[in-house]
């Protein structure tokens, strides 16, 4: 999902070795596009793929326009559909925002005379792709002093079990003596949606975004999500672990909303409540980004990079994309399935496959795992569509356009597939 620096990218590949192959981070970054039939979907017969674009990886698009050419003949060579776009990370923007750090786009602005942004989607469009625009939206990478935590103070951060503000761990890691015990599974300032103003402040930056590129196809959330701790708590019943959202006035609107007390230190009190009221802050937030989105473009669609572990992501992560698919609040969710491991990949891809909502799952696949073994990212392909799933997104152009021959394999993948007829 999100991409991200090195640092975090080793993060991946450690979460990768210990749990056999996971997701994430994300990029923590998760169509089968929505019910509505209209413009803009993939022909039938085309089997659906989308490309994740970094905006701060090493193509950098949207700071040199002039590689927009470059990134369309990718797309069409790889058999892409449908673009997820890098826009917001770390509270700066790419686009033109009053919320959000947008000095990245005014220098854009500045340096190519035009909007890259718009540009991009133009030709995107005039490619016959879809763009979506890719946002991170708890996550604020290393920045403490993104613009949310100027306006809102230190309240919107997350906070531990045990008091800790995420703006106080020593690089962003877990403080001493936990840290010989847990590890951030991607070190960031997390903001709290259970925190006063915080779920408004997205919501209003993600709804000026809809509403200055009223062309956009979609909006693409990552880091939809509580902070990932390995290993990785069950639910704070259980008393054990390291979790989030422990914020003073994120307690007090608990307290307030539910006539409960928080579970706060080696307390249990009310757990099972406090869960599904931090799980209920998460999704309270993405119908709320849905119908603020909605209200400025009524066909543009809401997707999110989730992680593929859908049990540890509703019981650890309050990220309950299942039933965001079930409440109709995504028209697609994309499991972040980087793995080495291709029954890990099986496993995933068949639940994908078989799930009453498959025409709404697509999977994410780890291609840059593979930039020194093309054919195993070829396999990855082959195995999921081999088990029917109804889409696939490969992490990430950046990765691929680094990697000519891993390009040049998934790119004779695709033809192949078109060429042989099959789905």
């Amino acid at each position: 999902m999100s991409r991200l620096p090195s640092r975090c990218l080793a993060l991946l590949a450690l979460a990768a070795a210990l749990a056999c192959g996971g997701p994430e981070t994300p990029p923590e970054p998760e169509s089968a596009p929505a019910a509505e039939a209209g413009d803009g979907k993939p022909a039938e017969g085309v089997f659906p793929r989308g490309l994740w674009v970094l905006c701060e990886g090493s193509q950098r698009v949207l700071e040199h326009p002039e590689r927009i050419p470059t990134l369309l003949e990718d797309a069409r060579a790889l058999g892409v559909t449908d673009l997820f776009v890098q826009v917001y990370r770390g509270g700066r923007a790419w686009f033109d925002s009053s919320f959000a750090d947008a000095s990245p786009y005014a220098a854009n602005l500045q340096s190519a005379g035009s909007d890259t942004l718009a540009r991009l989607i133009d030709e995107a469009h005039a490619a016959g792709l879809r763009v979506h625009a890719w946002v991170n939206v708890l996550s604020l990478a290393g920045n403490r002093n993104a613009p949310i935590v100027s306006a809102l103070g230190r309240d919107a951060v997350m906070v531990d079990r045990r008091g800790r503000s995420l703006l106080d761990y020593p690089d962003l890691e877990v403080p001493e003596p936990d840290r010989r015990y847990y590890r951030m599974g991607t070190p960031a300032v997390w903001i709290d949606p259970g925190a006063p103003g915080v779920a408004r402040y997205l919501v209003d930056t993600f709804s000026e975004l809809v509403q200055r590129y009223p062309a956009l196809d979609g909006l693409h959330l990552d880091y939809i999500r509580y902070p990932d701790v390995l290993p990785f708590s069950p639910g704070s019943r259980f008393g054990v672990g390291l979790d989030f959202g422990y914020g003073e006035k994120t307690r007090e609107r608990f307290r307030v909303e539910t006539g409960l007390a928080a579970p706060f230190g080696d307390s249990l009190a009310n757990a099972n409540a406090w869960d599904a009221w931090r799980r209920d802050q998460v999704t309270g937030l993405v119908r709320s980004l849905r119908e603020a989105a909605r209200a400025q473009n009524p066909a543009i669609e809401l997707s999110a990079a989730v992680w593929t572990y859908a049990d540890r992501a509703y019981l650890s992560q309050g990220q309950d994309w299942r039933g965001w698919i079930e409440a109709g609040l995504l028209e697609l969710a994309v499991p972040m399935t980087y793995t080495l491991d291709d029954r890990i990949l099986r496993y995933h891809a068949e639940y994908a496959a078989r799930s009453s909502a498959s025409q709404r799952i697509w999977i994410g696949l780890g291609s840059w795992l593979f930039a020194k073994h093309p054919a195993r990212a070829v396999e990855q392909v082959a195995l999921a569509r081999g088990l029917g799933v109804s889409g696939l997104s490969y992490f990430s152009w950046d990765a691929i356009a680094d990697a000519p021959a891993l390009r040049e394999a998934l790119a004779a993948e695709a033809t192949g597939a078109v060429s042989g007829g099959s789905q």
